[in-house]
């Protein structure tokens, strides 16, 4: 018999029934948590969100795959190995509390009821996660809007949320349309083959995209408001630049990485000035370190890294938020910054993971945020 709920609003986690299970794919898991009404405003969310999951001495972030509007929250796992953190949370049973975060991230869009939109979204593998959960929230609360939906999967078996698709496609009609790709499967139009990359957007644009029944002077690419991306680090970056190659602005493509990824999403577009013997005073969990840079031909957190400097990060491609800390003294260039607000740039706040120091001094604090 499961433990009775216990609160503790001084800890970020709390602990929430499972009360449903069950298996999206073969190796997908799919849960459904309940929010007591106690825990109702804590539990508030936005589309595109995650909760951070502990289970034992482990935790992990997952995407929250319902709408806000929807009475309880789900969750999904792929489970790629038997000693996976995913393949745990498969052992959990409906009547289980599960130990949870209250909800986290900025992979979010401003909701606009009022106007009439296109929104493109498109997903690899899990990747669907977050994406189903934009799809739903925009269909249900923007009457004008329209989604156009690009999934990868290896093979129809490996659809995640099928029939859920299916049932928004003949609810909203013509307002969503979902397209799937196969990598490892054929299919007889070849457009629908292989890896969604910067090739396939050009196609997309060109073959799906391309009339617009709302607007015969103009297309439905041109009409984009949104995109949304979400899966490797490797589709983001193809796809991300392919949008902005294409027109879309770099503040209108938003993504979301499940996964390490250590490059630029966007490639430097201004050379900059070289810089050589570059001083970094660092106050990091109360202790104050310094450290000495030969130049700045790499980015900042990773020379501090490379000198066994301990720091805060996750991705390293400024998306996550995870090594944000506040630049007290000198001047850096962020090569990509899908995080920080125009707020938190106003306040200094950077990220040093796609920073290029263009100073000879700097001063980083990351316990002041």
């Amino acid at each position: 018999m499961a433990d009775p709920i216990k609160t503790n609003h001084s800890d970020p986690f709390e602990r929430l029934k499972v009360v449903k299970k069950n298996f999206l794919t073969k190796t997908t898991v799919g849960l459904r948590l309940q929010v007591p009404p106690h825990l109702q405003e804590a539990f508030y969310y936005e589309a595109g969100q995650y909760l951070r999951v502990k289970i034992g001495d482990r935790e992990e972030d997952y995407s929250i795959t319902t709408a806000p509007y929807e009475d309880y929250i789900g969750l999904a796992a792929k489970i790629t190995s038997a000693d996976s953190f995913p393949a745990k949370l498969a052992e959990v049973n409906e009547g289980d509390l599960l130990t949870v975060s209250h909800p986290q991230g900025r992979f979010t869009v401003p909701q606009r009821p009022a106007e009439k939109r296109t929104i493109l979204g498109f997903a690899g593998g899990i990747g669907i996660t977050p994406i189903i959960s934009h799809l739903k929230n925009i269909l249900h609360t923007e009457p004008g809007t329209r989604f156009f939906l690009f999934y990868g999967v290896r093979n129809t078996a490996e659809i995640i949320f099928k029939d859920e698709l299916t049932a928004l496609q003949q609810r909203y009609g013509e307002r969503f349309q979902v397209f799937y790709f196969y990598s490892r499967e054929q299919n007889p139009d070849p457009l629908f083959s292989g890896r969604i990359d910067e090739k396939k957007v050009k196609l997309i644009i060109n073959q799906i995209l391309h009339l617009d029944e709302e607007d015969e002077e103009s297309t439905i690419w041109d009409a984009t408001d949104k995109v949304l991306i979400c899966g490797p680090g490797a589709m983001i970056k193809s796809i991300a630049n392919a949008c902005y190659d294409n027109g879309i602005r770099k503040t209108d493509i938003h993504f979301e990485l499940f996964e390490s990824f250590n490059d630029d999403i966007y490639e430097l577009e201004t050379p900059l000035p070289y810089l050589s013997d570059i001083r970094v005073e660092i106050v990091h969990n109360r202790r104050e370190l310094s450290a000495h840079l030969p130049n700045n031909d790499r980015k900042l957190l990773q020379q501090l890294l490379d000198q066994g400097i301990e720091l805060p990060y996750s991705c390293k491609s400024g998306i996550c938020g995870s090594c944000r800390c506040r630049l007290v003294k000198g001047e850096v260039f962020m090569t990509d910054n899908d995080f920080l607000t125009a707020s938190e740039l106003k306040q200094d706040l950077i990220l040093p993971c796609v920073s290029i120091p263009l100073s000879e001094k700097l001063q980083l604090n990351f316990d002041t945020l």
